[in-house]
């Protein structure tokens, strides 16, 4: 994704944001992991820091205000043109609406919802803002994907409300969707059966791109996180997934082709 093709594609992961109790201890962590800057962002939802690579802004980071006990994890925000009218459909196919659609000052409208099997994901208008401005890189997002633990159902859920069109993995023991728009792969559906995790629940994962999965998680541990699973080939690259500090999830991948996200 370049700059001039950000105007993403409605259904398109455009943002990721994570929710915290310590938004400087965690800006440090991310910093040093990712060689982050950061700059103030809207505070609609309370105190909100932007991540910056190389001037170039790739992730949120916000406070969660004290009264609120909510999972500490990663978000993935999916591109629409029209907050509002997403929103309603998220209701009418079964999701849930937790948070908005609201303004989130000049930037633009988003909501916060969960798929009819309690998967948390965002929804955003993008107007000043329209999420992240660089990809390819080590340090930014490149690949979303839903770990459920069967794919079917809620695959008709997100092809309602975003339009996607699916190819499945055709496997007895591999459920796997991978989700296109215009033809393009941009995120996937993974059903993970009882191996999904009991505390955790249906999720979206994020996946970083790093230069060297086995340092950077060794380099997590270091900074106070912790490895879930340990780097391993896959048909992505070389990939590990942990925690930071706080023990939000998300997974670090060295492509093993140029710019290829996918699982």
């Amino acid at each position: 994704m370049t700059e001039a093709a950000a105007r993403h594609t409605p259904g398109t992961p455009c943002w990721v944001s994570l929710i915290v109790h310590g938004l400087t201890t965690t800006q440090e962590f991310y910093g040093a992991l990712f060689d982050w800057e950061f700059r103030p962002g809207p505070e609609q939802l309370g105190p909100y820091v932007r991540g910056l690579l190389h001037g170039k802004e790739v992730a949120g980071i916000g406070q969660l205000s004290p009264d609120r006990h909510l999972p500490i994890a990663w978000t993935t925000y999916l591109a629409t043109d029209d907050a509002d009218a997403t929103a309603e459909a998220i209701r009418s196919c079964g999701g849930t609406v937790a948070v908005g659609p609201l303004d989130a000052g000049e930037a633009g409208r988003l909501a916060i919802a969960s798929d009819p099997n309690g998967a948390v994901f965002g929804i955003w208008q993008g107007s000043e803002h329209i999420g992240t401005m660089t990809a390819g890189v080590p340090g930014t997002p490149v690949w979303n994907e839903l770990v459920t633990q069967e794919t079917s159902m809620v695959a008709k859920f997100y092809q309602t409300v975003f339009g996607y069109e699916t190819e499945a993995v055709v496997s007895a023991d591999f459920d796997y969707q991978t989700l296109h728009l215009d033809g393009i792969p941009v995120a996937a559906l993974h059903g993970v059966g009882h191996a999904l995790p009991r505390d955790r629940g249906p999720h979206w994962m994020t996946y970083f791109e790093v230069a060297d999965t086995d340092l950077t998680a060794a380099r997590v541990v270091e900074l106070g996180g912790r490895i879930l699973q340990p780097p391993r080939e896959g048909a992505s690259g070389r990939s590990a997934t942990v925690a930071d500090p706080e023990g939000a999830v998300f997974t670090v991948v060295r492509p093993s082709g140029s710019g290829s996200g996918e699982s």
